[in-house]
């Protein structure tokens, strides 16, 4: 039993020496002032995937090797070292960093295409903020104008594509949530008409033209619906007009029949919106002719006749 004991204890005590060893001689190099020793170690534990004390080193280095002829590869493999490690944002200025300084390197290319893609990848989901998104587009288009001759231009334009999906995404999402909170606020429905036009007029080919077409038509129905009978002709036959352009865009939809009776009820909405305002014109015209009558009675109750001398 102490045999076994003592076996592993001596094992432990071996194991931690190691494991001390290992440490100590990486903190040598560390320290070291042997920069192509340190550089050859920065390389080896990059290549064994052991990107946190690779970057440790390509840190160090960066300041070391400025003006150096080695400076090229030491930021190629500094960049990918972070990409590798997570870290976009640091990533993506090293990469572009190394294009701007070193345009004709047989590695610009893939650089400036890792800088776009790092964008790409520190895009939100829909539900956030776009502006990584808006900035990776730009980035990966501007790749594709760079070298248009590139085997990456047709993934840079299958990630446009995916960014400009995020987009779109995002896009109907907000239209779609004032029309939901109209019925707080009737104004509501106003803005996601607006909004609906101008996702539109932003994305063309937009995957969701039929879904927020059939929400401008409801939109401006319920806004002509919930508004004062003086302001409802005019609403309705924005809602008519949409309802015709929705027709005609879309003449096999599986909402057409929703579209149709929309349609028909903003027609019933106008005839009914002047029968009201009809009603309430002669009611007007009565209420008047009261008042003048009445007038005329008390003028004439007022009247003193002058006596005659």
């Amino acid at each position: 039993m102490f045999k076994i004991k003592h076996l592993t204890l001596l094992l432990l005590t071996i194991l931690t020496l190691s494991v001390a060893g290992c440490k100590s001689q990486f903190e040598k190099i560390r320290l070291s002032n042997d920069v192509a020793k340190k550089y050859q170690e920065a390389v080896r534990l990059y290549n064994n995937k052991n990107y946190s004390k690779a970057l440790i080193l390509f840190e160090d280095l960066t300041q070391k090797y400025r003006g150096r002829a080695e400076a090229e590869d030491l930021n190629y493999y500094y960049a990918y070292t972070l990409y590798r490690l997570g870290d976009y944002t640091t990533a993506r200025f090293q990469f572009k960093s190394f294009a701007d300084l070193y345009p004709t390197s047989k590695n610009a290319e893939e650089c400036r295409y890792m800088y776009a893609y790092c964008f790409y990848l520190d895009s939100p989901n829909s539900t956030l903020d776009q502006e990584n998104t808006y900035k990776a587009i730009d980035a990966m288009q501007l790749f594709i104008n760079l070298y248009p001759k590139s085997e990456r231009v047709a993934q840079a334009t299958q990630y446009i594509n995916d960014l400009r999906g995020k987009l779109e995404d995002k896009a109907y999402a907000n239209a779609k949530l004032y029309y939901d909170l109209g019925g707080y606020d009737v104004t509501n429905y106003k803005a996601a008409v607006v909004a609906l036009q101008a996702s539109q007029v932003e994305f063309p080919d937009i995957k969701y033209a039929e879904e927020m077409d059939l929400l401008t038509v409801k939109s401006q129905f319920l806004y002509a619906k919930n508004s004062f009978e003086t302001r409802q002709e005019e609403r309705y036959n924005e809602a008519i007009k949409f309802a015709d352009e929705f027709v005609q865009s879309h003449p096999e939809s599986k909402y057409m029949k929703e579209v149709t009776e929309l349609k028909a009820e903003s027609e019933a909405g106008i005839e009914n919106a002047k029968r009201v305002l009809a009603d309430i014109a002669k009611q007007n015209e009565k209420y008047k002719a009261t008042l003048e009558k009445e007038a005329k009675r008390d003028s004439t109750k007022t009247t003193i006749k002058t006596p005659t001398t």
